[in-house]
């Protein structure tokens, strides 16, 4: 029987990895802290070890730590929460998903990626990996799912609505963010769970990931940094100058490498390039899309204040973009597709391409509704360059806004409201 906690809020990731434990021995989910990972396992887990758990001064792992496969004899799948902290146990988690053949045994949660050399085997063929975030405006309730992304695939061409977003509204959304345990707290308090992740980042778990000491100031100006380049194609050269502004010559080889650990904490993420299958060849540019793990950290990152993005529409539209795009991952992963971003070399770009199957469609993310005519001639110019090189037409191209109507234009380009978006009708 499953260790479903009282509460639980089912997220759309839960789908997946019930299929996924029915193909392999066993399962990584891996993501930021406090994203939900440990009930999200709970939920498919019948029984569980906490190697954190302090009990018998941390007898979990210790015993883990002499024999890793030691802590594995419980029911099946067993939850292995916090792995990491004895990399050991992945090895011993392959090994024994090899031995029986067995599939679904193991769950394993973690809140950073390891270093390379910590296990020996890729647990490839046996041990498969999820990427999980926090929760979309569909999973915490925001959203009304009007119309969903599996739905504009599939072909539907009249949309009709209206969104319920007001900017206030939008502002304590990307200031709350997607955390679970931020479910219901009040809009005045709404900032103070992402500004406790901010300092607990900087001044514990950025140590912890390889126990090296890292400047905890320069970690939260670093944040701040990718904040105010948040979603977009930002260079290195742009980052490190803004870390050098406050903190002088820093080196561009230690910014990459406090980017590296935070992206090994899942903390920062970078947007694939797309690159389209044509007939003929165009130049890409190969600069990375990077953005925050949830726009709640950008924004207590920045210092930023309700009253301060109201006032601040640029910032506001960044942070709305991140909010966006993190939502998108989330959907387009629960159908089964990828999500990649284009820029070529001609300076034509675009926000979101969502690839399933051989399909492909292209979204600009614009806050203002009288900003949907520049998002629509960016997505003609797009199909119109693809298209006359040899690419399939898109299935959709949408635009995706902070509020107003959801409807579908003549020129059969969708206007989608954020919180009028989901992955699929659910039942």
């Amino acid at each position: 029987m499953a260790l479903t906690q009282h509460g639980y809020t089912s997220r759309l990731i839960d789908p997946k990895i019930a299929h996924y434990l029915s193909l392999f021995g066993a399962l990584s989910i891996e993501g930021p802290k406090w994203c939900g990972k440990t009930w999200t396992a709970l939920n498919h887990a019948n029984s569980v070890v906490y190697i954190l758990d302090p009990e018998n001064d941390y007898s979990n792992r210790e015993s883990a730590k002499l024999n890793p496969s030691s802590i594995l004899t419980s029911g099946k799948p067993l939850l292995v929460d916090e792995w990491q902290e004895v990399p050991g146990i992945w090895d011993a988690v392959r090994f024994a998903s090899d031995k029986t053949k067995e599939k679904g045994l193991f769950l394993l949660t973690g809140s950073v990626t390891p270093k390379e050399g910590s296990f020996i085997h890729s647990g490839a063929g046996r041990i498969a990996r999820i990427r999980m975030r926090t929760m979309s405006l569909q999973e915490s309730g925001v959203s009304s799912n009007a119309v969903s992304l599996m739905a504009l695939f599939d072909g539907e061409t009249s949309l009709s609505g209206k969104s319920e977003l007001s900017q206030s509204k939008l502002i304590d959304l990307v200031t709350r963010g997607g955390w679970p345990e931020n479910l219901g707290t009040s809009e005045k308090d709404a900032g103070i769970l992402p500004q406790q992740y901010n300092l607990a980042l900087a001044g514990t778990d950025i140590v912890d990931a390889d126990n090296t000491k890292r400047n905890a100031e320069l970690v939260l100006h670093l944040l701040a940094a990718i904040a105010r380049t948040n979603a977009t194609p930002a260079l290195l050269n742009t980052i490190v100058a803004d870390v050098q502004a406050r903190f002088g010559n820093i080196t561009r080889q230690t910014v990459s490498e406090y980017l590296s650990v935070l992206m090994r904490l899942y903390v920062v993420e970078e947007i694939p390039q797309w690159f389209p299958s044509l007939r003929d060849k165009l130049r890409l540019r190969k600069t990375p899309k990077r953005m925050l793990a949830d726009p709640s950290i950008a924004v207590s990152a920045l210092r930023a204040h309700p009253d301060d993005l109201m006032r601040d529409p640029r910032t506001l539209g960044g942070l709305f973009e991140n909010l966006c795009i993190r939502d998108l991952q989330i959907y387009s992963e629960a159908i089964g597709a990828k999500l990649s971003h284009y820029q070529d070399a001609s300076g034509l770009e675009v926000d979101a391409i969502i690839e399933l199957d051989n399909r492909w469609a292209g979204l600009e993310i614009k806050l203002g509704a009288h900003r949907v005519e520049s998002g629509v001639s960016t997505l003609l110019k797009l199909q119109d360059k693809l298209v006359s090189k040899g690419a399939e037409k898109p299935s959709f191209l949408c635009v995706i806004t902070g509020g107003g109507p959801l409807y579908t234009r003549d020129d059969c380009i969708h206007v989608i409201p954020i919180d009028c978006l989901g992955a699929y009708y659910s039942d």
